[in-house]
């Protein structure tokens, strides 16, 4: 069964920005596939899907890892 996580992402702006988190994001053990909807303007979202719950803090610091952070 997979298990499907939103979170909500600050200061994304580009292309390269969604690139950067998606793969930092992919790297989690467990991760299956991640969706960026891309916000320049605003707080964009990412959608995580593994196959088992992902704790926030994995993802927090992969965010974190591509240079942007959680918010919410």
């Amino acid at each position: 069964m997979s298990v499907i996580q939103e979170y909500r992402v600050a200061g994304m702006t580009c292309g390269h920005c969604q690139a950067a988190v998606t793969n930092e994001v992919s790297a989690i053990s467990g991760v299956t596939q991640v969706v960026v909807d891309l916000q320049p303007e605003g707080t964009s979202t990412v959608t995580v899907t593994s196959d088992t719950e992902i704790g926030p803090d994995q993802v927090k610091a992969a965010v974190a890892e591509a240079g942007y952070e959680l918010v919410g």
